[in-house]
């Protein structure tokens, strides 16, 4: 049996998994998920999981291996955008005996993972056109915002990595611009990830407590305090227990949304649009009550366009980790 080594690195967790690939199945033979920020460097990490393959009795390193990436992939090295981590491809087949090791950006490996997915794994937020057929877009909203592309050259789709999260923040109306401007004297520029993520979700909230005049309740401000902070507001709002909480979260889905056409229309995403990440499976109700549509929709003329693509969220949090196992498997020269 050949096995493969794929692996999911993100600012805030690190998967990694010995697989088996047929076809487009995966099948996930053993996997472990680690806390990216508790190790120093990636090395260390993949380390450790290798050892803990040998004591299980697989002795022998994955011939060939792929690690979907939060950063831009230059070359074969990256520097995590995230994480104090440098990755270098090629070190890393001297250091482990990697006969091969592929680096992409981690929404490249998840474009890659898509056909892995089944009907169950996806949620429609808008059908499209009975026979929509192109590219493919892919925008993920979790520590960080990701984006890609997967390019149809008439016979299949090619994924390519983008780091459209990192441009600039375009505001909507005279609250966003006040919203900006308050970004602006934090960091100079202001970027879609720094509103569409995690660290944007606690900016929204942070900047609607000024703007309301308001102070989060002190049950609140101690879950935050203790805990995942943008996961307290997240919750606060869907159980309706806090108005600023439930403000802070419709405000960021229309966002989301509003980026997502951005995205959409830049790629010319008619073979459809997908959602991925961690943040859109917790948040379902809101991306289904018409708000996050609405906000991707409103694009003056080409709201047409917009309405005969497809928009799907993924459900499978492994979809990126299916995408490094896939690009793993694949020969060499077939990229």
């Amino acid at each position: 049996m050949n096995y493969f080594l794929a692996g999911d690195i993100g600012g805030t967790e690190t998967c990694l998994a010995l697989v088996e690939v047929d076809g487009v199945r995966v099948k996930i033979v053993h996997e472990v998920s680690y806390p990216s920020r508790d190790y120093a460097a990636f090395e260390i990490l993949l380390g450790e999981f290798l050892s803990s393959l040998e004591f299980m009795g697989y002795p022998n390193t994955p011939a060939h291996a792929a690690f979907g990436i939060a950063g831009p992939v230059l070359g074969r090295a990256v520097q995590t955008t995230n994480l104090p981590w440098q990755i270098d491809a090629d070190a890393l087949q001297r250091q482990f005996g990697f006969a091969r090791c592929t680096l992409l950006n981690d929404l490249e490996a998840t474009a890659y993972g898509l056909p892995a997915l089944g009907a169950d794994d996806l949620l429609t937020l808008q059908a499209g056109a009975a026979e929509a057929d192109g590219n493919i877009a892919v925008i993920a909203a979790g520590t960080g915002l990701g984006e890609a592309g997967l390019f149809w050259d008439g016979q299949r789709h090619r994924p390519f990595a983008t780091e459209g999260g990192h441009t600039s923040f375009s505001p909507r109306d005279e609250q966003e611009i006040t919203f900006l401007l308050f970004l602006q004297q934090q960091f100079g520029h202001v970027s879609w990830e720094r509103v569409v993520s995690g660290m944007g979700l606690l900016s929204l909230h942070q900047f609607l407590c000024l703007y309301r005049h308001a102070e989060p309740p002190q049950w609140l401000a101690d879950e935050m305090h203790n805990g995942d902070a943008a996961a307290a507001i997240a919750h606060a709002a869907l159980s309706g227990q806090d108005d600023i909480c439930r403000e802070t979260l419709s405000w960021f889905v229309r966002l989301y949304g509003a980026e997502a056409g951005n995205l959409a229309l830049k790629t010319m995403s008619q073979g459809g649009l997908y959602l991925g990440g961690g943040i859109a499976p917790k948040i379902l109700p809101l991306l289904q009550n018409g708000e996050f549509m609405e906000a991707f929709l409103n694009k003056g003329r080409m709201r047409p366009l917009l309405e005969a693509m497809p928009v799907r969220v993924i459900l499978n949090d492994r979809a990126a980790l299916f995408g490094a196992a896939l690009r793993a498997a694949q020969p060499a020269n077939d990229t």
